[in-house]
């Protein structure tokens, strides 16, 4: 009897594979029991499909996306997976539970919905356009098997058939670069069907596709002027066949009780306008209209690649306040993304309304940093006696709410439960958890995380509650690893470089956001930016890196390859790229806040130095792939670049051309500066930087996910410890004791006297300055990747700043990794996990380095706190 037991396998990135858009998905599985010493020599993955099974033996001790084994799946195929491993004793382990997965719809000609609007004459470029409901009637005959919805929109959509919601997705089909990659949801709808007559309908909003984005008032009908959706029910009888009911000229279409709707200005909608039972199968829809049918190039429409956005948790409000102005708002402890939803009776007509924002200043709300952004919702009752309301095609980033028009006691009715903040983003998997002994680092760990939360809302933002909300580049550049530490982003970010490929222009560019929105200021025409344009080098990387997954290299690497020939062409014989507009160490504290990009450190210093780098990077995914002419090629390109940054930007004594912490954490974190002594020379000044500057941060976005692990390179790892703990403006613990739940854009958003930073640019929720976290679960609890996917682990932490102790857990493509250690005096004990199909370095302070297999390790390493710590007094 086999003592190895096999977790059900999983198919591509996809955490439930329905709908999926891939023929051939790869297959990954854990090993959840084995023996001590155990390894995996061969697998068997064994296919349930069309009634028939098929098993297939592959000698291999690979466990992480391995090809797909029998013939490409078809539309609609469905199968199951199961594996089984065998160890080098050869026995086989027991079949694991299987994996139900069903493909979507992969080919153009599977499609024969066209998308269907609203006829009404409205004016394109109002933001009073009226969102419209669409309903069909059909009939289903005894015998059905199963039923499939397959559904998107111009614009966004919400689905019902008898009455009832289809699915539990929210802001579908979210945002891509819609003229090339429209994505399409699946929806099992078999229990919503009965035998005879049934109805199936959809709400429409605007949504990106045509609503309001960008700031300055931004721009409207980016990508059409229809609202439509598109839909196809697709009906299996027993007998084998199959009716379609899709999208057409004979569906019928109405105004709806939504009176506007908007990404940005919220939602208003009159209940009093509702048409009960619209989706049901008896509504009178004689006085509904005709339907427009628009134009849908079904080669366009994709399959989705990560979760949709859906609502993860829910908040009730811990004080509702009175304002001195006397207004009531609701404070729901929390900086969140999402809506809220009420419960209310009162008089019919009786509107109320709900103003958010992130922030008071002087008990107020204070709504300057939204700019145009109206960010209010609003509901008119129709007067029963319950009724109950969430916005549909809106999100807003806020903590506080501003009520107006309640009909009842509001204090009574928050508290029992009438107004509640309902959290959404995409519905990634959780994969990273840290526990700190400082409970102020403790809640800075949480605020990286709800600010992850709050800006991957389909795709990876830059802020939830202004104008703007786009995908900027840089931003998810820097704060990639730290991403992928926290939730399975593989999916999702897979997706977004897709479209990034796409919006790339000819040339190379690589735009500052994706998807592009155009803009009246420096933004447009694109122009080729430093750190942003090296997206498409670095994170591809980073997620080969922590994922283990060689396709995205393969998929990337021409978008990866044109960037860094753009750059190479711009910068000439020299190899330095000074020259063009740069943003260089974007919100560097020191900048002024009119201009976020007036900071310490030479622009093309950055450019440069980033050039190398995805030059240097460039060369490596060559090498996985095995393109050893192009390794060589931008391996050489690296190296010369390396030595143009080092003749131009570090002197003969190691310090830099720019005496601020961000050159130095380049010139080090890259790789660039190559004489040892030299090299110790820059660790020692980015030491002292710190220390004169108080400790206080000197970096902005490009600086900030570097100064830590160059310090702990350099040698200075308590220097790096210092940096994380202080408290002083600007900090990250200044943010905590401010009472941040989320990072900031600014280091001193909220500024020491509690009022808001006057910059035109100021949010409380962005991700980018909690890029340190990746460097907390690496080196202050010591958990990291030593080889893509986790096959190596490596255990390496260096305690310091007074930590007691510290744990961190990550699930691996392989299975849950962790370590925990604690201080007994001098004493360091740890705990560590590795799971099966990995190994792991263990590098202890104070000990010599080992190697281990899966399983608990336990180890207790005296004295080390002595080397941990040399300057604490025993």
């Amino acid at each position: 009897m086999s003592l190895v037991s096999v977790d059900a396998p999983r198919l591509e990135h996809h955490r439930r594979p329905f709908g999926i858009g891939e023929s051939t998905p790869r297959v990954s599985w854990s090993v959840a029991v084995a023996p001590a010493g155990w390894r995996q020599v061969s697998y068997r993955l064994l296919v349930d499909r069309d009634g028939r099974g098929e098993q297939h033996e592959v000698s291999s001790a690979e466990q992480i996306l391995v090809p797909w084994p029998g013939d490409p799946l078809r539309s609609r195929d469905i199968a199951s997976v199961r594996v089984c491993v065998q160890g080098a004793d050869g026995i086989w382990s027991e079949p694991s539970a299987p994996t139900r997965l069903e493909v979507g719809l992969l080919v153009p000609s599977d499609w024969i919905a066209r998308p269907v609007g609203a006829v009404r004459t409205e004016d394109p470029h109002s933001d009073e356009r009226r969102p419209s409901l669409v309903r069909r009637a059909f009939d289903v005959h005894d015998g059905l098997v199963s039923a499939r919805l397959y559904a998107t929109a111009h614009g966004l959509y919400e689905a019902e058939i008898n009455g009832h919601r289809v699915g539990d997705d929210a802001l579908s089909p979210g945002w891509t670069v819609y003229g090339r990659r429209l994505r399409y949801y699946t929806y099992d709808v078999t229990p919503l069907l009965r035998t005879g007559s049934n109805a199936i309908g959809a709400w429409l909003g605007d949504g990106w596709y045509r609503g309001r984005l960008g700031w300055y008032g931004g721009f409207r009908n980016l990508y059409g002027d229809d609202q439509s959706f598109l839909g196809q029910l697709e009906l299996l009888y027993s007998d084998g066949h199959r009716e379609t009911v899709g999208t057409d000229w004979s569906w019928r279409s109405a105004a709806g009780p939504i009176l506007r709707s908007g990404i940005y200005d919220g939602e208003d909608y009159d209940a009093r306008e509702e048409q009960t039972g619209w989706s049901l199968p008896d509504f009178d829809d004689a006085g509904w209209d005709v339907v427009s049918e628009r134009h849908r190039d079904p080669a366009t429409l994709v399959a989705p690649t990560a979760p949709p956005v859906r609502c993860t948790q829910e908040l009730a409000p811990i004080a509702v306040l009175t304002s001195p102005s006397g207004t009531r708002i609701l404070d729901f402890g929390q900086n969140l993304v999402g809506r809220v939803r009420i419960r209310v009776s009162g008089p019919v007509g009786t509107t109320v309304t709900m103003r958010t924002a992130e922030v008071l200043q002087d008990g107020e709300l204070y709504t300057r940093p939204l700019r145009s952004a109206r960010s209010s919702d609003s509901y008119t009752l129709a007067g029963r006696a319950h009724e109950e309301w969430e916005p549909r095609f809106t999100f807003h980033g806020f903590r506080y709410v501003e009520i107006t028009g309640w009909p009842g006691d509001l204090d009574a009715d928050a508290a029992a439960g009438a107004l509640t903040a309902r959290v959404y983003h995409t519905d990634l998997e959780r994969t990273g958890w840290l526990t700190l002994s400082d409970p102020a680092l403790q809640q800075l760990h949480e605020n990286v995380v709800w600010g992850m939360r709050g800006n991957i809302v389909d795709l990876p933002t830059d802020c939830p509650q202004r104008d703007e909300r786009v995908g900027w580049t840089g931003d998810i550049q820097v704060f990639g690893p730290t991403a992928a530490t926290l939730f399975d982003v593989s999916g999702m970010l897979t997706g977004w470089l897709r479209d990034l490929a796409v919006e790339q222009l000819p040339d190379g560019t690589v735009p500052w956001y994706v998807p592009v929105i155009p803009a009246v200021d420096k933004w447009t025409p694109l122009r080729p930016g430093a750190a942003w344009g090296d997206v498409a080098t670095l994170l591809p990387w980073t997620l080969y890196q922590r994922f283990g997954d060689e396709a995205v290299l393969r998929d990337q690497f021409d978008s990866a390859r044109a960037w860094v020939d753009l750059v190479s062409r711009l910068t000439g014989p020299d190899r330095l790229w000074d020259s063009g507009f740069q943003l260089g160490d974007w919100l560097d504290p020191a900048a002024p806040p009119e201009d976020p990009a007036a900071g310490r450190t030479d622009r093309y210093l950055v450019a440069t130095a980033y050039f190398a780098h995805s030059a240097r990077i460039l060369s490596r995914m060559a090498g996985v792939l095995g393109r050893a002419d192009d390794a060589d090629r931008y391996g050489a390109l690296a190296d010369e670049v390396t030595a143009a940054f080092e003749n131009a930007y570090v002197r003969p004594d190691g310090t830099m051309t720019s005496d601020a912490q961000t050159a130095y954490a380049l010139g080090l974190r890259f790789g660039l500066i190559g004489d040892e002594q030299r090299r110790r020379a820059a660790g020692d000044r980015l030491a002292t930087l710190v220390a004169e500057s108080g400790n206080r941060i000197a970096t902005g976005f490009v600086g900030t996910p570097l100064v830590s692990d160059a310090l702990t390179e350099a040698g200075h790892i308590e220097a790096a410890y210092a940096l994380l703990l202080e408290r002083e403006c600007p900090s990250w613990l200044y943010q905590v004791d401010m009472g941040a739940t989320t990072v900031w854009e600014r280091w001193d958003s909220l500024l020491p006297d509690g009022t808001v930073n006057p910059g035109k640019m100021t949010s409380f929720n962005h991700y980018a300055l909690g890029a340190v976290a990746d460097w907390m679960y690496r080196v202050v609890a010591g958990l990291a990747a030593e080889d893509p996917g986790y096959r190596r682990i490596r255990f390496a932490p260096r305690p310091g700043g007074g930590l007691t102790h510290a744990a961190a857990r990550h699930r691996t493509p392989y299975g849950d990794a962790a370590i925990s250690w604690r201080w007994d005096g001098d004493d360091l004990h740890a705990t560590m996990s590795v799971p099966v199909g990995s190994s792991a370095t263990i590098d202890l302070p104070g000990s010599e380095l080992e190697t281990v297999g899966h399983g608990e390790h336990v180890r207790v390493v005296a004295g080390a706190r002595v080397v941990a710590d040399p300057g604490r007094e025993h």
